[in-house]
């Protein structure tokens, strides 16, 4: 009996990361970030960052989940670099 439930219990965690990964891959597009694009910071876990947010500019994507920006001044204390879920294309109205 035990081994009934433990094999029901891994049959249904299996469907459960199955039926996950399909939902996320239907959903999620990777952003696709080049030099020479602006983009937007997300400066929420930044402490005492004063000034106007301002767009940066790629200097050059690192890997698929890194890029690196040209830093303004506000940004002159933090390294240049940034994972793409903190990053957002910047679009000029």
């Amino acid at each position: 009996m035990w081994k009934r439930a433990c094999d029901k219990a891994a049959k249904c965690i299996a469907e459960a990361k199955e039926y996950n990964k399909q939902r996320y891959h239907k959903t999620h597009m990777e952003p696709e970030f080049k030099e020479g694009y602006q983009v937007l910071v997300s400066t929420l876990s930044f402490n005492k960052l004063e000034g106007p947010k301002k767009p940066l500019t790629i200097i050059k994507p690192i890997r698929k989940y890194l890029v690196e920006v040209r830093v303004t001044e506000e940004f002159s204390r933090k390294h240049p670099v940034f994972p793409v879920g903190l990053v957002k294309p910047y679009f000029q109205t």
